[in-house]
């Protein structure tokens, strides 16, 4: 007779083995319609799943992750069915859940076409309305393989060669078609009513390029129709929003062949960069970092005292010179700060150092895996490193914390979550040492006031860290700052100080960025913004126009009076109709069109409008200057129209 706890402490007992299903019966009627898996003693498992002995159950539901997440996967199996329904030939490899949906591999002997796509998703949608039962069996390996084989899923078989022998081979079937997996799925199709499929692409099989070429078909499930809609809404406006686009209509940088990941920037989009490093510039200095600059290329042996050898040598670009010396090219910038640091004798008293540089960096990234500004292989950081004394690092940190959080809200970031990232798997040091540097870690982030989700084994492999996650204004993630305690490197590569009582101590060393990449974070702000950036960032913040050729000595010489004030102006001056070029000026998103005709020119006045179009009425050149300039100094929290 097992006893069943409920996960609000309730029990129930039953007369003899009870399926989940029957325990989410027993409940209500609601909760079992509603049920897609269960949770027995922690464990998900299929609501067929039988519990002979007392255990601790929680029904899961679509409220639940867990639950949208075994959506996803019931409904890549849904896409499986449906391509072997339409195209016997075509052999199914693997579809795993991905963020926000799901993909699954398949080999056939053409290019899958638009028309097969919709196809596919209207038998899925006739598979899901049939309400077909899902059943799990097991089988014994040899068997299984023989299984597939006679099936002629030869991907199969071989998938089931790299299961762990300890481990079951369980399979799921839906109406006459089965698949390897290890589950648990919804108790049938009827449950998959929210999906649609998105794209198809190319995948090697098992991710090897020496492998043959699959085709993989992608597709997203919700939890429900209003949901699925919000995301293709979302995923509507984030192509918008796309930096590649907004970069072509302003003019601001491109990429081509002949440098991969490397970004060619345009006049205008180099304004925009410079603009962000005189920013973090000047806050640097006014919270104590000293800004410097390390080589970018550096003996190899350095890499491999450090640990980056080991540990990032396949993403490193390497060089030999004609001397047979062996040199790379830095991925990142902490062991040229460790050797800065080490020039002189550093005392206790001198600690904080606070060492900054906008650094280079470069990093091997796959081809594929190449995104516009968001994934290149040759970027800057706003790289700091920080060294200090242990009972320094909860100070240093509260303050740290402080600056990187005024730093988002000035570029209009105001929901930033934060992930504690603890022991990777691969690291250096010894655990007694990382056990002091992550709770070190922890009570300074406590100190500073700031919640935080684990995100484990994902720390740098020297030491904990904390990631900073900024939600955009279409409520995408992105993942950009960073703060570590490293109570490794420093040692490794020789930095001591000397302390209060004569002797040579190892520092303690905080890696900070807070853009993370600029490369990377322009792009974040591209399509944070929708490409209206603030003025203070825009590259020209306002744009004069004439009417006629009348007002075009005026109009030179206002535009020349306002850049020597330091505002980044321009003036067209074309024999154009003003509307037109209010339009043009409006797309390139500048924020302020100044126009004069003959009667501004009179009264030494310019008609201000704003790109959304709002006009702000007449002032002087003066006036809007003034005006301006406390707009910029207050990074847009006022503007010319408060």
């Amino acid at each position: 007779m097992p006893v069943i706890t409920l996960p609000d402490g309730a029990q129930r007992t039953f007369e003899g083995p009870v399926t989940v299903e029957e325990v989410a019966a027993s409940i209500g009627a609601g909760l079992r319609k509603a049920a897609l898996a269960g949770r027995v003693n922690g464990v998900l498992v299929d609501t067929s799943f039988r519990i002979e002995t007392d255990a601790r159950v929680a029904i899961v539901t679509d409220r639940d992750p867990d639950g949208l997440e075994i959506l996803r996967h019931s409904t890549a199996h849904l896409l499986a069915q449906a391509v072997k329904a339409l195209f016997p030939d075509a052999q199914v490899t693997i579809g795993p859940v991905i963020e926000d949906g799901f993909y699954y591999d398949f080999a056939y002997k053409r290019a899958f076409t638009p028309e097969d796509i919709e196809a596919i998703e209207a038998k899925m949608r006739e598979l899901a309305r049939a309400d077909q039962p899902v059943r799990r069996r097991t089988m014994a390996r040899d068997e299984a393989v023989h299984f597939f084989e006679g099936l002629g899923e030869r991907y199969k078989a071989e998938i089931i060669g790299s299961i762990p022998e300890t481990d079951a081979i369980s399979l799921y079937g839906q109406g006459d078609w089965v698949d390897l997996c290890r589950g648990p799925h919804v108790p049938s199709t009827g449950k998959l009513k929210a999906f649609k499929l998105m794209k198809v692409a190319g995948a090697y099989w098992r991710g090897d390029s020496r492998n043959e070429m699959l085709q993989r078909i992608y597709g997203t499930a919700w939890a429900n129709e209003k949901d699925l809609k919000e995301h293709l809404h979302r995923l509507e406006e984030a192509e918008k929003r796309d930096h590649r686009r907004i970069g072509r209509e302003l003019d601001l940088f491109h990429f081509q062949e002949e440098a991969p990941g490397a970004v060619f920037w345009h006049p205008k989009g180099w304004v925009v960069f410079q603009a962000l490093i005189a920013y973090m510039r000047e806050k640097q200095a006014a919270a104590g970092y000293q800004e410097v600059s390390a080589p970018e290329i550096m003996d190899v042996e350095l890499w491999r005292q450090s640990g980056h050898l080991e540990k990032f040598g396949e993403n490193m670009f390497l060089t030999r010179t004609p001397d047979e010396r062996s040199y790379a090219i830095k991925p990142m910038n902490c062991p040229g700060h460790v050797q800065l640091f080490r020039q002189g004798i550093r005392s206790y008293r001198d600690l904080p150092v606070r060492l900054a540089e906008f650094g280079k960096v470069h990093r091997y990234e796959p081809s594929g895996a190449l995104h516009g500004l968001m994934r290149v292989r040759a970027f800057t950081q706003d790289d700091a490193h920080i060294f200090v004394t242990e009972e320094q690092i909860t100070a240093e940190t509260v303050r740290g914390i402080e600056l990187l959080m005024a730093i988002y809200r000035d570029f209009g970031f105001e929901d930033v979550s934060v992930k504690f990232s603890d022991r990777p798997p691969q690291r250096v040091g010894s655990d007694e040492v990382w056990t002091r540097a992550e709770e070190a870690l922890k009570t300074a982030t406590r100190a500073a006031g700031l919640d935080y989700t684990l995100n484990p084994g994902e720390g740098a492999f020297y030491g904990p860290k904390l990631e900073f996650v900024l939600k955009d204004a279409i409520g995408r993630d992105w993942q950009c700052g960073t703060w570590q305690v490293d109570l490794n490197l420093p040692g490794r590569l020789g930095a001591h100080y000397i302390d209060e009582h004569s002797q040579k101590r190892i520092p303690v060393m905080l890696h900070r960025a807070i853009f993370g990449s600029l490369e990377r974070f322009y792009g974040i702000l591209l399509e944070h913004h929708a490409g209206r950036l603030p003025a203070w960032l825009a590259p020209v913040q306002a744009e004069i126009l004439n009417i006629t050729e009348r007002q075009e000595p005026y109009v030179r010489q206002v535009t020349e009076t306002l850049k020597n004030q330091g505002l980044r102006v321009e003036a067209d001056l074309r024999n154009e109709k003003v509307g037109f070029k209010i339009r043009e000026h409006t797309l390139q998103r500048v924020p302020y069109l100044l126009v004069a005709g003959d009667k501004e020119v009179a009264a030494n006045l310019l008609s201000v409008r704003t790109r959304s179009g709002k006009d702000l009425g007449t002032m002087t050149p003066q006036a809007f200057a003034e005006r301006l300039h406390i707009e910029l100094e207050s990074r847009g929290r006022r503007t010319l129209e408060d």
